[in-house]
């Protein structure tokens, strides 16, 4: 955990048992320091695609300008980005530039090597500079998220640090497996402020994801506005469990969220969970309870006892009002409309209302996703299906999802014993839940998405992503300690060919990234499982 930060009480007892535990863990070398060695190319997460290391390596100095196009304003804006995180911990200038320099760190778009794709890049780096070459500028972005980590870890401090700051030389061509690397943030079981989701998107970006999945209704709140039925956020939002003051978006915020993520590349996936998971619906609005009647508001954990009403003409309005208005908000590709948990929702009525909701979501121009229970009724053309089960789910389920896949369904995987980042590490962890057992460091890195759900096709997978559910979280504490170490490892494999997935070369790799983890704030979990250095 971070020592530069008050850890919440929770932690207290933790930190005992972390830090009587690791005394019989294996060090590696310490972090740059000011005779230190550039860190290899390849020490970062997620791994690179190819790497080729040699030749001197280049030092940032007082002289270095960033260097970008003078026709890109993209480049302009990634270079003010990475100006602004090395700035206060190396006390330099760091200009950027359109002017040429003999040396410094040089971003540059518009390359026409096609095997870059969309979000790819080539840096290379030698005596007299980095230069981060890409075709577009997520590419150009992730670039320089690989340059941050190969600097020293304390060049991510607020305050000047002791240099020097050197890259390795070599070069690095570099791109990722799957198009979709998530992460799923529930805001509805604990409310999360706007500020609290920008830090989360930070701490996403450095490892390469590029999709934020903000799960924004629950029976326990709803919390993003919605003009034509306002007291779903007003009232729908106004607690959260455990019974506090709850909270929601106003549009401006949502906005501000968009605009925030898509700064840092990432897209926002609004999921809006139906038909079951509504009990603050439900109690905000009578008329979509069959019988007319209001259900308090609800402040506990279970699952699968709410339901819209399917035969009520006026459901199929709420949804089309809903889905209407976050669509015209949401400039990405995804709409997500839940549908898992429906227990009190027959399976007729269950095949019949998600037949309706998705087509209202095309209706809207986006594509649909949903949980994989979807996969039990009509995926519409095109569909995504978000797999959330166990290695011990049953055959039948698991062949049912794998069918849709062969028709043309698309699926993300999130299988919970493995990338769910609240299952609790082990059964001292104070956090989290532990219904899909313990979730240790290596068993949330140690499997393979392109081979995970027997009988699926490989093309079929578009990636990964990492749910966060808010039960016992809501703190960013709390967040970053049931995030990190696990995140970083759902991000290289959603990132990296499957060939570089080993689990002995990469604890070393992530257990480099923990003076990084310190010098950001972020109060990590010290698994016993990783050879941490010592802070």
């Amino acid at each position: 955990m971070s020592q530069s930060r008050t850890l919440p009480r929770l932690f207290a007892p933790l930190v005992l048992v972390v830090a009587a535990g690791a005394t019989g863990v294996a060090a590696t070398p310490a972090a740059a320091g000011p005779a230190a060695e550039a860190r290899p190319l390849g020490q970062v997460i997620p791994a690179p695609a190819s790497v080729s290391e040699g030749g001197p390596s280049y030092a940032l100095t007082h002289r270095t300008r960033i260097r970008v196009d003078d026709d890109s304003h993209e480049a302009r804006r990634i270079g003010s980005y990475l100006a602004d995180i090395l700035r206060p911990s190396t006390g330099y200038a760091l200009p950027v530039t359109e002017r040429d320099a003999k040396d410094g760190i040089r971003l540059r778009l518009g390359s026409r090597d096609a095997s870059l794709g969309d979000e790819g890049y080539r840096l290379e780096s030698g005596r007299h500079g980095v230069t981060v070459t890409a075709r577009k500028p997520a590419g150009l972005f992730h670039g320089v998220q690989t340059l941050r980590q190969l600097l020293p870890a304390s060049v991510e401090e607020d305050t000047r640090q002791r240099g020097p700051w050197k890259v390795a030389g070599g070069t690095i061509e570099d791109a990722p497996r799957y198009g979709y690397r998530g992460a799923m943030l529930d805001v509805s079981r604990h409310f999360f402020s706007v500020d609290k989701v920008k830090t989360y998107i930070d701490q996403m970006a450095l490892y390469k994801v590029n999709k934020l999945h903000l799960h924004l209704s629950d029976d326990q709140g709803w919390r993003i506005a919605v003009d034509s039925w306002p007291r779903l956020a007003t009232y729908g939002g106004s607690t959260q469990v455990g019974g506090g003051p709850g909270g929601y978006y106003t549009k401006a915020d949502y906005k501000e969220i968009l605009r925030y993520a898509a700064s840092r590349h990432l897209e926002v996936v609004p999921e809006i969970d139906l038909p079951g998971h509504t009990n603050a619906a439900l109690a905000s609005y009578p008329e979509l309870n069959c019988d007319g009647v209001a259900p308090p508001l609800y402040t506990g954990t279970s699952v699968g006892f709410s339901s819209l009403c399917v035969p009520k003409d006026i459901t199929y309005r709420f949804v089309d009002d809903v889905v209407r208005e976050i669509a015209a908000m949401t400039p990405g590709k995804y709409l997500h409309i839940g549908g898992d948990e429906a227990h009190s929702t027959s399976d007729a009525d269950y095949v019949a209302f998600m037949d309706k909701a998705q087509a209202v979501v095309g209706k809207y121009g986006k594509t649909v996703m949903g949980w994989h229970q979807l996969t039990g009724g009509n995926p519409a053309e095109g569909a995504v299906a978000q797999y959330w089960g166990l290695d011990r789910t049953s055959a039948a389920e698991k062949a049912q999802v794998a069918d849709a896949a062969k028709n043309g369904t698309k699926l993300v995987l999130s299988p919970a014993d493995r990338a769910y980042l609240d299952m609790k590490y082990d059964k001292s962890t104070p956090l989290g839940l532990a219904w899909a057992g313990y979730v240790e460091v290596e068993r949330s890195y140690d499997w393979n998405p392109g081979a995970y759900l027997p009988g699926a096709p490989a093309e079929s997978v578009l990636g990964v992503e990492a749910p966060l559910w808010s039960e016992t979280l809501w703190t960013n504490d709390q967040v970053e300690y049931m995030a990190f170490p696990r995140l970083p490892g759902i991000a290289e494999l959603g990132w990296s060919p499957a060939a570089t997935h080993d689990w002995d070369t990469y604890k070393v790799r992530l257990a480099a990234q923990g003076p990084r983890f310190s010098a950001l704030g972020i109060d990590y979990y010290r698994s016993a499982q990783v050879p941490w250095p010592a802070e």
